[in-house]
């Protein structure tokens, strides 16, 4: 069976591999595709960006290039909330700017 795309289908895929590759170039500047034995992955200065995360190795560049963008995202979530990140003072400071606004809206009301 051969599937034919709309001109309007193609582009949209393309765009969305595009999107995938700028994510991952932006956080590593020197990603690269890796066509080794097991496949093709994307690396940066020889470590394997999803490797982390347990992706497989792939047939595909575009599925590489998602597996990568999909690594960075995590890791970008993972930093962004992880409990070492936040030392006292910032907590402090996060539990004063709540009461603080909770004491402006009680007066407000």
């Amino acid at each position: 069976m051969i599937s034919y795309f709309q001109r309007k289908d193609l582009d949209h895929f393309n765009m969305s591999m595009d999107k995938n590759k700028k994510k991952v170039l932006k956080q590593y500047p020197n990603a690269y595709v890796d066509h080794g034995q097991d496949g093709i992955r994307v690396m940066s200065d020889d470590v394997f960006l999803a490797e982390e995360y347990f992706m497989p190795n792939t047939s595909n560049e575009d599925i590489a290039w998602e597996y990568a963008a999909i690594a960075c995202k995590t890791t970008q979530n993972f930093n962004r909330t992880h409990p070492s990140r936040m030392d006292l003072k910032s907590i402090e400071s996060k539990l004063d700017r709540i009461n603080k606004r909770k004491r402006r809206g009680r007066r407000v009301k």
